[in-house]
């Protein structure tokens, strides 16, 4: 074969000029100004220029690439939350995952498992600028596709709950003689993109068997949902079934977590779908619910109270013993009034925390200890686990990456570790997470904690 000076010419060019194969989704970091209700407009970052950012969806198994291009002056990472995907990919800095720099790009690359409703956000260090990491528009949701899917519904409804203009005070209102540590508030609060009212509502039909996937991107607050004359089927939690689907009046999350309800619709009327709590609900949290050929003003009535439990959605069972258990207890360090707190995990608060230990294919009881009297949403980058106890009482079969351990009280959950490499543990309310509440999991025999600076910058 003959090989002439344009077939050089040709090949070379190609060698230095063509660019790199095009990524499946690329997210633009930037800032926007968004109208989320009558003359209520929010400046913040986000993705694509919108919050929330594009519903990623993709198939359980098949290599991914994402480019993040950071069009901000601030570093950035973005954290793929509930994947099971390698460290230097995962969106910690404290995993050794590269920051996207000011007026950069990155390439992510990996195989999305396990399948279910997962997300994705922000997670850079915070602290008392309530303008970045999770206090931002910068998240969205992702489903893995599963390979079957056995549930059956006629519509799927992505809710993603979140806070705007936060601002730290104390709970009687920041005046000169308030007492007690500062605490987030916000000014508005919004289901996707809209206040109450403001949006177009969820449409559907008597009849109907819908999907709800909720993800609560709130950096700080629990939400509690209910629809007037409507149950939730819950199906998932943080995006894995459960196996014991069961119908509440309620559903509740906190920061980080999801669920996946499917609601018979079966009251038709015009329903408010929004926070049980009245003045939450008034500050925008809430969406309208229009059954097809229906008018009038939308309708709300307290719902019922219920506890919520997470055993109902599991096997009343015993756990067998673990390979080991490891006791994680969490208290608050008071810093004096009109101050943010601070939080350890068995005595010290990151970067001086111990880290948790773990074998490959070892099992661990992890027992959260809350000695506190605050709520604790905790996440484990890069795993799911367990629940085995919830405050006294056994279960088994609902796994989770975020667990919301209540004041007082202790949950204990067992671990599978099947995912080497160093991997984040903390608090997901964003206050807890900056100021002390983390610690890092590692895997005995394998590479540590990267020797790289922290991105979370804490000095002590």
């Amino acid at each position: 074969m003959n090989f002439t000076r344009r077939d050089f010419l040709s090949t070379t060019a190609a060698f230095f000029f063509d660019p790199q194969p095009a990524a499946d989704v690329t997210l633009k970091i930037g800032n926007v100004e968004v109208a989320i209700g009558p003359k209520r407009t929010v400046r913040t970052t986000s993705y694509n220029g919108a919050f929330p950012g594009p519903i990623l969806r993709f198939p359980e198994g098949r290599t991914v690439t994402i480019d993040v291009i950071n069009e901000t002056t601030e570093p950035e990472l973005v954290h793929w939350h509930g994947l099971y995907i390698p460290s230097d990919v995962d969106g910690s800095s404290e995993e050794g995952t590269p920051m996207v720099a000011a007026h950069s790009q990155h390439r992510y690359s990996f195989v999305p498992k396990p399948a279910g409703t997962r997300w994705y956000h922000s997670h850079v260090y915070a602290g008392k600028n309530l303008h970045r990491s999770t206090y931002s528009g910068q998240f969205g949701m992702l489903i893995v596709e599963p390979r079957e899917n056995p549930a059956r519904y006629d519509q799927e409804i992505p809710l993603v709950l979140h806070g705007w203009n936060p601002y730290l005070s104390t709970l009687a209102g920041g005046g000169e003689g308030d007492e007690g540590s500062l605490a987030v508030h916000y000014e508005a609060l919004t289901v996707n993109c809209h206040m109450l009212g403001a949006g177009e509502p969820v449409r559907v039909r008597e009849g109907e068997r819908v999907l709800f996937r909720i993800v609560n991107a709130n950096a700080t607050i629990v939400h509690r949902l209910a629809i007037p004359g409507h149950k939730f089927t819950v199906v998932s939690m943080d995006g894995n079934p459960v196996p014991n689907p069961t119908a509440v009046n309620v559903l509740e999350l906190a920061p980080g977590e999801r669920i996946d309800a499917v609601v018979g619709m079966n009251q038709p009327g015009i329903a408010i779908l929004g926070d049980a709590d009245d003045q939450v609900r008034k500050l925008g949290l809430g969406v309208v619910v229009e059954y097809a050929g229906r008018t009038g003003a939308p309708q709300w009535t307290a719902a019922d109270h219920e506890h919520w439990d997470y055993t109902l959605f599991g096997r009343n069972e015993t756990a067998p013993e673990p390979d080991e258990r490891v006791p994680l207890v969490f208290k608050q360090k008071w810093n004096g009034n009109r101050a943010v707190d601070h939080w350890t995990i068995n005595g010290k608060e990151y970067p001086k925390t111990a880290p948790i230990q773990v074998r490959e294919n070892g099992r661990y009881r992890l027992i959260f200890d809350n000695q506190s009297d605050d709520m604790h949403p905790v996440h484990l980058h890069r795993h799911s686990f367990e629940l085995v106890n919830v405050n006294g009482k056994p279960t088994r079969g609902v796994m989770k990456d975020v667990v919301d351990v209540m004041p007082k009280t202790k949950v204990e959950v067992d671990l599978v570790a099947n995912n080497p490499g160093p991997s984040l543990f903390h608090c997901h309310m964003q206050l807890h997470m900056d100021f002390g509440f983390m610690t890092m999991l590692e895997y005995v025999g394998q590479p540590a904690i990267p020797t790289m600076s922290h991105g979370h910058g804490l000095s002590g």
